[in-house]
């Protein structure tokens, strides 16, 4: 485990978050963590060994997707959820979301852009790359019967058609179209602010701000870096910030950028293709 001390001298975490840092989902609780300066601890949970379909953690979480945060006797599952619930349990001096009712219905418009179509769509870029390798290292039929433990149906059958077609499968040609649609709502949505919703930081930045992560440790940033320049400062202000630099940037050390930047620049051309199709620049 790793402690994440935050809090003043002599805090004892009471917040164990159950995580792995290539995933969105857990980036964004990390965010808020951060953000509002909680003391937690983590238990990384090992994704492409598909550790997260143990029984001990199916018994946390029966989806068996990461996060899960446990807070003393309280279990937390689905990461918007629980971002909510850190927001509203641990009020302090920072709050992430507006006032106003609107803006808060505003809010949960992203997030559920991001539970339904977002990430869905980072899971079919990222999986091929991240999870891939190591399931054809293994015996097909080994590999086969590891995906077939995938709790959810949906994520169960996208993850057989990744294995079987990698980038080439039509999951990944539609993400890339997701993604296209995402940054041209947000660039129109920044065109008088610095962030999504509201003048200040919200939930709304957090909880779409690790799919951009993905970009950016891919190399995948032509996406929207010529095209796009208010989402371009808009991510830009968010690695500016303490809880990006320990929430994320923490996490990936020279040695994991440079891979990550490797595998991604030879998936390009690929992305490239995907883009064409859809229409995108």
């Amino acid at each position: 485990m790793t402690d994440h001390e935050q809090g003043g001298v002599g805090d004892v975490p009471k917040i164990t978050l159950y995580n792995n840092r290539m995933s969105p989902c857990a980036q964004k609780v990390r965010i808020v963590l951060a953000e509002k300066v909680i003391p937690y601890e983590t238990r990384d949970v090992d994704l492409p060994g598909k550790e997260n379909l143990q029984p001990w953690y199916l018994k946390l979480n029966p989806a068996g997707v990461v996060p899960t945060l446990v807070d003393g006797d309280h279990v937390l599952r689905e990461s918007s959820l629980i971002c909510e619930y850190l927001d509203e349990a641990y009020s302090g001096d920072v709050s992430l979301r507006p006032d106003a009712p609107h803006l808060r219905a505003e809010i949960r418009l992203w997030m559920k852009h991001v539970d339904n179509s977002l990430h869905p769509s980072c899971g079919a870029l990222q999986w091929p790359l991240a999870m891939r390798p190591r399931l054809l290292e293994m015996d097909r039929d080994e590999a086969l019967a590891l995906i077939a433990q995938v709790v959810e149906a949906p994520r169960r059958e996208r993850q057989k058609r990744l294995f079987d077609k990698g980038l080439d499968a039509p999951d990944v040609r539609n993400a890339v179209g997701v993604y296209c649609q995402t940054i041209d709502r947000m660039e129109r949505d920044l065109q008088d602010r610095d962030w999504l919703i509201g003048d200040h930081l919200s939930l709304a930045d957090i909880v779409v701000a690790p799919y951009f992560q993905t970009l950016l440790q891919y190399g995948w940033t032509d996406l929207y870096a010529a095209t796009h320049p208010r989402v371009t400062g808009w991510i830009e202000r968010l690695q500016g910030r303490d809880s990006w630099k320990a929430a994320i940037k923490a996490d990936f050390d020279a040695e994991t950028r440079a891979y990550l930047r490797g595998i991604g620049t030879k998936a390009w051309p690929k992305i490239q293709t995907h883009m064409a199709y859809t229409g995108a620049s």
